[in-house]
């Protein structure tokens, strides 16, 4: 099985594909899909055999002079072959990341609604929150930072990293393949999550420059 992976300007994607984004299912409309493309840059898609599996809504930017990959929007397709496509639309991103800041460490940020998601994360060290860690100022001050990038900071809790309400125009969506697999104390960062009120979590973590041009090579 080969992905098929392409990223264009946000600027360039028409309602037709928009259109196709939506018609995957899961959790974004083709209401919050259009916002995404007025609020982000560049649009990831990933095909199998020419059918779209995922698609994301990111920028790569400088904020306070670091170099960040913020991932407004990831949808994936709830496919058995969703952890592949989680993995192509990640490497995409590092990639960008590479290409956009080499040899520096770089921020990746986003929000999230359920631990399952957090797959996506799995390579970045030093994530925040995680569980058994507490978080110092400076980490609390990126979560400030991402929340009011996002858009949610008159929503933020930044004791726990959380937006308690309205903080689910974007994040990052992917059900998992195992979810018994998810681990308790995980589970536990999203103990204050209200997704009925529109809650999520806000989540960052850091991509090391030797890394990089590891997980971001073609």
């Amino acid at each position: 099985m080969a992905l098929q992976v392409e990223t264009r300007d946000c600027a360039a994607l028409t309602d037709g594909d928009l259109d196709e984004m939506a018609s995957m299912g899961g959790a974004f409309d083709i209401g919050a899909l259009s916002k995404a493309k007025e609020d982000w840059v560049l649009s990831t898609t990933c095909r199998i055999e020419g059918k779209l599996h995922g698609c994301t809504f990111a920028t790569l930017e400088r904020i306070g002079g670091t170099p960040c990959v913020l991932l407004g929007l990831v949808s994936v397709k709830r496919t058995s072959k969703r952890d592949q496509v989680l993995k192509g639309l990640m490497n995409e991103s590092y990639h960008r990341a590479l290409m956009a800041f080499p040899d520096e460490d770089v921020v990746i940020g986003s929000r999230f609604v359920t631990a399952d998601g957090l797959e996506g994360f799995k390579q970045l060290q030093e994530m925040i929150p995680r569980p058994g860690h507490r978080a110092v100022g400076e980490e609390r001050a990126w979560g400030r930072r991402l929340a009011r990038r996002f858009g949610v900071d008159s929503t933020y809790d930044e004791q726990h990293f959380v937006v308690t309400a309205n903080g689910q125009s974007g994040f990052l969506d992917h059900e998992s393949l195992k979810p018994e697999k998810v681990k308790p104390e995980v589970a536990e960062l999203f103990a204050t999550v209200n997704p009925r009120k529109g809650g999520s979590l806000v989540v960052h973590g850091w991509v090391m420059a030797e890394d990089l041009v590891k997980l971001g090579a073609r």
